[in-house]
């Protein structure tokens, strides 16, 4: 019964995440008429301020601090969390500058690659065994890429650095055995002071006391938060559900984005772009496949 509760909350944990994660495109295209490297800095800034404020809330700071402690003395974790740290900021940057630059749609087809570049690293770093399903995949998703460039003469460069950022650091996290809510935290300290910075280096009318309560100011601050709650909303309900299904609701973010890219935006959706989505479509069909056939892959993440 406790495990059966365990699995809805896990699962409504992890939906919410990505329907989160799916419709703050709307919320990143609100600041599109603000400088995406002065979005990224207030996101960053924001973000570990909101970080230290809930740790302390939960009465959890010490423990961090201790979890700090610890990176100290292992130089490999610290050098790995401070590149997870560089690649995730880079992640944000390239998605808050794709929708504030009318490419939502590569956005989206950047996360429906995500999956199929993590299991491409993990075959190629990990050296973990591919299956003859995830192989057609990897091939369907390489048509989809060729395609789409030959055909409209632009190479989706938007999708792949969004989905080779992520799937790196994925990669990345997997290697430190830190809690998700420290993580995002030393993840925002060790990028802050540059975040910070930047902040400080633009004019001063720019983000000042007396005009804080802005509607684009009030935003930038709510960043953090925007970025934090999915965020955990996931590292809570990905732990409590399998492996499989996780791999299933993760489709609903670039979902969202499609239809937004589309039907909000009116971003052009040429027949060639529904050709290339097609083929990624299928891939994915074979990449659930090859998850729903190996046992082993369905444990949840603990």
């Amino acid at each position: 019964m406790m495990e059966s509760r365990e699995m809805k909350l896990g699962t409504l944990y992890t939906f919410s995440a990505y329907l989160l994660w799916g419709f703050l495109t709307m919320y990143w295209k609100l600041l599109d008429h603000v400088n995406p490297m002065e979005t990224l800095a207030h996101r960053i800034v924001w973000s570990f301020i909101f970080m230290i404020a809930l740790l302390l809330t939960i009465k959890q700071f010490r423990s961090f601090l201790h979890t700090c402690r610890n990176l100290l003395r292992n130089p490999k974790d610290l050098l790995a969390i401070a590149a997870a740290s560089i690649l995730i900021s880079t992640n944000w940057f390239l998605f808050i500058w794709a929708v504030a630059n009318g490419y939502v749609l590569q956005a989206s087809l950047g996360y429906y690659i995500n999956p199929l570049m993590s299991i491409f690293l993990g075959i190629v770093v990990l050296r973990e065994q591919v299956t003859m399903r995830q192989g057609f995949a990897f091939l369907l998703c390489a048509i989809s890429v060729l395609y789409l460039s030959v055909s409209s003469g632009v190479f989706p460069w938007v999708s792949l650095a969004l989905a080779t950022s992520f799937a790196i650091y994925g990669l990345l996290k997997k290697k430190i055995n830190i809690s998700s809510t420290h993580g995002l935290t030393i993840e925002t300290m060790l990028v802050t002071p540059i975040a910070a910075g930047y902040l400080f280096l633009l004019p001063r009318q720019a983000f000042t006391l007396s005009s804080a309560i802005s509607g684009t100011n009030l935003l930038l601050i709510g960043a953090g938060i925007a970025t934090a709650i999915p965020l955990l909303l996931f590292a809570n309900g990905a732990k409590a559900i399998p492996l499989s299904m996780v791999g299933i609701l993760q489709f609903i973010t670039p979902t969202i984005m499609l239809f937004l890219g589309v039907f909000v935006y009116h971003e052009a959706f040429s027949i060639e772009k529904f050709i290339a989505f097609l083929f990624i479509w299928f891939a994915l069909i074979l990449y659930l496949s090859s998850v729903y056939h190996h046992p082993a892959k369905r444990q949840a993440n603990t």
